[in-house]
């Protein structure tokens, strides 16, 4: 590697010296090179024309001889192949070019014409150096194998593979389609707190951090919820945001601790509206990015309460234990053993996330949960001690999580303090009292339906990738 960068050194000052700049300020008026593809798809072999293009990208490979030379050029459209002769460009800006290192982005005005062997191509008619690459791009012809320099370094990943690129494209266009979506119906997107006093809006651990002008310690939002209802309590009706969590949790190929979350909220509407809604949203956005794979995303999506879906993959029937150690002894029965420090609520939580969620391909509404799995969710209209939540899965995973929302001020505060005695019988992960967030029910907030969807979950799913890592630019790495 010190050679050839070395390399690249002399050549960088060999250019400087003949009144080459290597690094110029701009180069305006370039055309995608999948664009100048498609002006041309029925050229025939052969065929040349007058239309005359400017192109930029990254030089790819090169081969020829004497006084003529093939270059491929690469940029985030495609790749086309680039035709240069001494007797147009002149020897010494031929030489130039040709000696040129793969790696190094250069520009070009050509004309386009078809190849006898049916290549679209540019005949070169001035080039200009764009930016010297000092270190060379990974070997071409295997791509960028090597998994942990790929996402410590993603822009080799993005150089080298093709297929990197089409994916971050996907996530791109999965974003842009969701914000239309939501643009089109009415929902207005907004921005609240990243760094807050107090978080909450999920049952996580957060980041800490210190605001020294202030001299107090704030918190990396584990959830955009509670300021997003304070927002439908202002009367602003639909709202959402689309941007980034932080969870103080481990990394898994699920998990990553920044995350991409998108929060709605509507009045008027309770957790069987949100869960139609969902279905729109995501079989619109699969239709946008063509996807092909085995997860059936067409409406309607597969229904089952909580209840049943533990007891069809456990044979534990948790409501019939609402006491822990009664959950313990009934799971151990069936051949379960349960953590002996986790209290009632993580231990339902764990026999859903180790024993129900992994089988579900197939996108699934689990519904009616215990209260004490969620405290900012609606008390259940017809089932005693639950409430209208869903999660919902698909690909062995949770990928969004739903409630008629709670918006009576004084059941809520009594939803603070029994997450205060959880917290003190051991569970780390509780929502803590959020005297802000009650008052601001006190002023009446309508009925109300949210959801939080895992974008970087929905990406997984609609690009077939196992790993969280695999469709995050930069993923956390030990």
């Amino acid at each position: 590697m010190d050679e050839i960068v070395s390399d690249r050194r002399a050549k960088l000052e060999r250019l400087r010296a003949a009144g080459v700049e290597p690094f110029p300020h701009s180069f305006p008026g370039v055309a995608p090179i999948a664009k100048v593809k498609a002006a041309h798809e029925r050229l025939e072999p052969g065929e040349e024309t007058e239309a005359a293009y400017r192109v930029a990208g990254r030089l790819h490979a090169r081969r020829g001889h004497g006084k003529a030379a093939f270059l491929d050029l690469d940029d985030r459209s495609g790749r086309i192949q680039l035709h240069a002769r001494a007797d147009v460009l002149g020897d010494e800006a031929f030489e130039q070019l040709v000696q040129l290192d793969l790696g190094d982005l250069i520009g070009i005005d050509g004309t386009a014409f078809r190849s006898k062997r049916g290549e679209l191509s540019l005949r070169v008619d001035s080039w200009v150096l764009l930016a010297k690459a000092l270190r060379a791009p990974p070997e071409k012809f295997h791509g960028l194998e090597d998994t942990e320099t790929r996402y410590r370094q993603r822009e080799l990943d993005l150089i080298a593979n093709e297929e990197a690129r089409e994916l971050f494209i996907l996530r791109s266009k999965v974003v842009s389609a969701i914000r239309r979506w939501l643009d089109d119906r009415g929902f207005l997107e907004v921005e609240t707190p990243v760094l807050q006093p107090l978080y909450g809006g999920a049952l996580a651990r957060p980041f800490t951090t210190h605001h020294n002008a202030l001299d107090r310690d704030l918190y990396l939002r584990i959830a955009t919820e509670l300021y997003l209802k304070r927002l439908i309590v202002g009367g602003l009706e639909r709202v959402y945001e689309l941007g980034k969590d932080f969870r103080n949790e481990g990394v898994s190929h699920k998990h990553n601790p920044e995350f991409t979350m998108l929060e709605w909220y509507e009045a008027y509407a309770d957790y069987t509206d949100i869960a139609t809604e969902l279905e729109e949203l995501v079989a619109h956005v699969a239709g946008v990015v063509g996807y092909e794979g085995g997860i059936d995303f067409s409406a309607p999506w597969r229904r089952v309460t909580l209840r049943a879906a533990i007891l069809d993959g456990t044979g534990v029937d948790v409501l019939a234990h609402r006491d822990r150690d009664e959950l313990v002894a009934a799971a151990a029965a069936k051949g379960f053993e349960l953590p002996a420090e986790e209290t009632w609520p993580e231990l339902v939580d764990g026999l859903l996330s180790k024993h129900v969620e992994p089988g579900i391909v197939n996108p699934t509404f689990i519904t009616d949960y215990p209260k004490e799995l969620s405290p900012f969710a609606k008390d259940h209209r017809s089932e005693p001690g639950l409430v209208e939540r869903f999660e919902c899965f698909a690909g062995g995973m949770e990928f969004a999580n739903a409630f008629s929302e709670l918006n009576d001020p004084d059941e809520q505060r009594e939803r603070f303090e029994q997450q205060k005695r959880m917290l003190a019988a051991g569970d780390e992960e509780t929502q803590p009292y959020d005297e802000d967030f009650v008052r601001a029910l006190e002023y009446g907030m309508p009925p109300t339906g949210g959801i939080g969807v895992g974008i970087d979950r929905l990406v997984m799913l609609l690009s077939g990738r196992r790993s969280i890592r695999e469709v995050v630019l930069f993923p956390a790495m030990r």
